[in-house]
């Protein structure tokens, strides 16, 4: 962990049952873990679940939080990460592989249908990596952690962290690869 935790006040104010904290600590973290559960499991619903239990979690340990264990951040991601893959692993048991296509929230300009296309292509291709580099990607890309710190919420050293960086943007750019792409590179 290098420097003092940002978070730390806000957590001992949220610990002592400031609603005011409360409210910022929400307004600050929830966009941020919502997107991350979003990504992870690619449903708003369960995402918005997701966030529900991870606040109830914070609630819990705010009032005992030792902001010299762990960084605040690094330990909500981490119980974001973890609730998504119990999520995951149940839904694996249960439906199988696939997961459920999401209607696009998008407005429906003839402009956004191509870009729209091809964020359904990466979000897919994201989805079908192995967990490990599929939650890297995740960290580092849509949550924009250090890499210090995606790879301390991980559990792995920096180094496991980039080799798994590479890996998945290697995978990912021969799955998105165009036919016309793929032709040059031949």
């Amino acid at each position: 962990m290098s420097g003092p935790d940002p978070d730390a006040d806000l957590i001992a104010r949220v610990g002592r049952g400031d609603a005011a904290a409360t409210r910022l600590l929400v307004a600050a973290k929830l966009p941020r873990i919502t997107s991350l559960a979003t990504r992870m499991l690619r449903d708003r619903t369960a995402a918005e679940d997701i966030a529900q239990e991870t606040f109830a979690r914070v609630w819990r340990v705010a009032s005992t939080w030792k902001s010299d264990r762990a960084r605040f951040d690094t330990w909500l991601h981490t119980v974001v990460l973890n609730l998504c893959r119990d999520r995951l692993r149940r839904r694996r048991e249960v439906t199988g592989d696939a997961l459920p296509d999401l209607p696009d929230p998008a407005p429906d300009a003839e402009g956004m249908l191509l870009d729209a296309e091809r964020g359904r292509q990466v979000a897919a291709a994201i989805a079908q990596l192995p967990d490990r580099q599929r939650e890297a990607i995740l960290l580092v890309h849509y949550q924009d952690l250090a890499g210090a710190e995606a790879a301390e919420v991980l559990g792995v050293s920096v180094e496991a962290l980039e080799s798994l960086l590479a890996r998945g943007r290697r995978t990912l750019r021969t799955r998105l690869m165009t036919p016309q792409e793929s032709r040059i590179d031949d």
